[in-house]
């Protein structure tokens, strides 16, 4: 989001943490800091948290396993990895409680992991201030589930294996990370055949 609106946005690390990692809503809020590992620059995506609405009970949070039922390890870009170790540093500041290996990484700041349906709310929030002040024409109206598929789009494009983007999204199989991107498969088959047809020419050469 534009730099004008970042400044009134504590969430600003949730967005960048979304979209330079694939990670689905509620496995971001369930991330924890011991999950993140600096050393090696990866994260690991162990548990994720939804909302369970009791018939006139209210609503509860639940933390449990990720959408895939399994674990994964997801690699972290430089930028990002420095943008977790400030706010880390920055957690501590406000209680050291918060900058412990059990606690969430976008935790409240009592501690607690976030309401995921709020956290939502928020975003919507965050595009509406920054659609303000870049002007409507330059900023679509996007979901917090677009940042995911952002992260997928943009690697594809740029001829990461299918296979790759698969295992950071946490599906079941590349198949189904084919059958959601499609639409932006067929730019990259022509390129193919193209690197295809040039080697064949040389080849023959």
């Amino acid at each position: 989001l534009d730099q004008r609106t970042q400044a009134g946005d504590e969430l600003v690390i949730a967005w960048s943490l979304l979209v330079s990692t694939g990670m689905r809503r509620g496995e971001a809020l369930a991330l924890r800091w011991g999950d993140v590992d600096f050393e090696g620059s990866r994260l690991s995506v162990r548990r994720s948290a939804t909302v369970i609405k009791h018939k006139g009970a209210g609503e509860e949070i639940i933390v449990g396993p990720p959408k895939s039922g399994k674990a994964r390890t997801v690699d972290v870009d430089p930028q990002t990895l420095a943008t977790l170790k400030a706010h880390k540093a920055a957690q501590g500041t406000l209680a050291l409680a918060l900058a412990r290996d059990d606690t969430y990484v976008l935790a409240n700041f009592d501690g607690s992991v976030r309401h995921p349906e709020r956290f939502s709310r928020r975003f919507v929030t965050a595009v509406v201030a920054a659609r303000k002040a870049l002007g409507e024409d330059r900023l679509s109206r996007i979901r917090l589930h677009d940042l995911r598929h952002t992260h997928a789009s943009l690697l594809l494009a740029a001829g990461v294996p299918v296979k790759v983007v698969s295992e950071r999204l946490g599906h079941a199989s590349a198949m189904i990370t084919l059958g959601i991107y499609a639409h932006v498969m067929p730019g990259m088959q022509a390129e193919a055949a193209a690197k295809f047809g040039a080697l064949l020419s040389g080849g023959a050469s």
